[in-house]
C-alpha cells in the first residue's frame, strides 16, 4: 500500500510540474504575441530643476517592461544627469511622487548627454543606424508607441541643445507612414503648447492616434512639487496620470478613448488634447504598451493622487525659492536670492514681450519663425551662463 501511495505521490508530481511547464510556455507564447510592439521614450531636457522629465520615462519604462515589451524593442533617450546630481538628496535614485520608489534603477538608457537632440531622434525613428546606437526596426505589421517629455514653444518641443519643429515631425510620421514602418502608431507628448504639434497638422488618414498634455496656446504642468528633501518636481501632471493609468489597469479591456478620457479628467490644469486618427481609440491600449494582463503596482503600492502642481514655466522659480528654504548656508541662499531676483525681472520682461507680439504680430512665416527661434535661443543659451552662473551640477 505504502508503494502504491509513493508511486501515486510521484505521478502527481509529475503532472504538477507538467502543468507549471504549460504554464510557462503559456506566458512565453503570450511574450512573443508582443514581439510586434515597439517604443520609443524620451525625456528631452537636462538640469536638475528638470527633474521630473527623466523620472517619467523611467517610470514609463518599468511599466511597458510589466506590460510584456521587450527591452530590445523599448528605446529610450534620455540625458542622464539627475540620479547622480550631486544636488541629488537620493543619489542613484529618481522618484515620479512622495512615494519615493525607486525608478531608474533597470532602466537601459540608449542615449544620454550629447546624443539625445532632435537629429538622432528622428534617426532613431527612421531606423538610421547612423543615430550610433538602437533604432526602430518596426515593419508594417509592427506597433509603435511614442512618448515624449519635456519643454515646448509653439510649434516645436525642445531638446537640451536645439528644438524640433511641428513641421519637422510631421514630415518624418509621413515617411513612416509611406515606407511602411508601421501598422499603427501612437503618440504622447508632455510640453507646454503640445496641441501645437498636431493641430490643423496631423491629417487623420496615417494611422496615427495623438494625446497631448496641453492645448496649443496654454501650459502643462509639473506636480508632487513639495517633496520635503527634493527641490524639484517629482513628475508631470499628464505623464504621471497616463503612467499610473496603465500601470493600474488590465490594458487588454482598456482602449486608447477610455485612458485619454480619464487621463484628461484626472489633469485638471491643463486642456489635454487629442488629434489623427480618432476612430483608433477604439483599439486597446495593450496594441501599443504590451498585452501582459497585470495591473497591480510592484509591492502592492497604491500610486498617489497628484498634488502640488505647477505651471512648467513656473517650476525653475518655484524650485530655487524653496532651495532658498531648504539651505542652511547664508553664502548659497544670498546667492540663490541674486538668481531668484533676476530670473524674475527676465520672466517679467518676456511675459511682456510676448503677450505684445502675439497682440500686434500674428506669426504667417512657419519658417521665419523657426529661424527666430534658433537664433534667440542660441542667444539665451551663451548670455544665461553669464547671467545665471551658478550650474546646479
Amino acid at each position: 500500500m505504502m508503494i502504491f501511495s509513493i508511486f501515486l505521490i510521484s505521478i502527481l508530481h509529475i503532472l504538477l510540474v507538467k502543468c507549471q511547464l504549460d504554464t510557462n510556455v503559456e506566458v512565453s507564447d503570450e511574450t512573443v504575441s508582443d514581439n510586434n510592439k515597439w517604443a520609443v521614450l524620451v525625456a528631452g531636457s537636462n538640469g536638475y530643476f528638470n527633474y521630473r522629465h527623466q523620472a517619467d520615462v523611467c517610470h514609463a519604462y518599468h511599466v511597458l517592461r510589466s506590460k510584456g515589451i521587450k527591452p530590445e524593442h523599448i528605446i529610450t533617450m534620455m540625458y542622464d544627469d539627475i540620479a547622480y546630481n550631486k544636488m541629488n538628496p537620493f543619489r542613484g535614485k529618481l522618484f515620479n511622487d512622495y512615494n519615493h520608489k525607486d525608478w531608474y534603477k533597470g532602466v537601459v538608457i540608449d542615449y544620454r548627454g550629447k546624443k539625445v537632440n532632435s537629429k538622432t531622434f528622428l534617426k532613431v525613428l527612421k531606423g538610421d543606424k547612423s543615430a550610433g546606437g538602437k533604432v526602430l526596426k518596426s515593419g508594417k505589421n509592427d506597433d509603435v508607441f511614442i512618448y515624449f517629455t519635456d519643454h515646448g514653444a509653439p510649434g516645436l518641443i525642445a531638446f537640451p541643445d536645439d528644438e524640433l519643429y511641428a513641421k519637422q515631425f510631421m514630415s518624418t510620421l509621413k515617411y513612416l507612414h509611406s515606407h511602411k514602418r508601421y501598422s499603427k502608431l501612437v503618440i504622447y507628448i508632455e510640453a507646454c503648447e503640445s496641441g501645437s504639434m498636431f493641430q490643423r497638422i496631423l491629417p487623420s488618414n496615417l494611422n496615427i492616434y495623438a494625446t497631448t498634455a496641453a492645448s496649443p496656446t496654454e501650459s502643462s504642468y509639473g506636480t508632487f512639487c513639495d517633496d520635503p528633501k527634493i527641490s524639484a518636481c517629482l513628475a508631470d501632471l499628464y505623464s504621471y496620470d497616463w503612467i499610473v493609468d496603465s500601470q493600474t489597469h488590465h490594458l487588454t479591456q482598456r482602449t486608447l478613448d477610455q485612458q485619454y478620457k480619464e487621463v484628461k479628467r484626472e489633469t485638471n490644469l491643463s486642456h489635454v488634447q487629442r488629434y489623427g486618427d480618432t476612430k483608433m481609440g477604439k483599439l486597446y491600449v495593450s496594441e501599443f504598451q504590451g498585452s501582459r494582463d497585470k495591473a497591480s503596482t510592484e509591492n502592492d503600492e497604491p500610486p498617489m493622487k497628484p498634488k502640488h502642481s505647477i505651471a512648467s514655466r513656473d517650476i525653475p522659480l518655484h524650485s530655487l525659492h524653496r532651495q532658498i528654504m531648504m539651505t542652511n548656508n547664508a553664502e548659497d541662499k544670498s546667492l540663490l536670492m541674486q538668481i531668484l531676483g533676476l530670473k524674475l525681472k527676465v520672466r517679467c520682461f518676456s511675459l511682456t514681450i510676448t503677450y505684445l507680439t502675439l497682440l500686434m504680430y500674428p506669426l504667417f512665416s512657419t519658417y521665419c519663425y523657426m529661424t527666430l527661434i534658433f537664433n534667440i535661443s542660441q542667444a539665451i543659451t551663451v548670455h544665461s551662463y553669464i547671467i545665471f552662473p551658478y550650474r546646479p551640477g
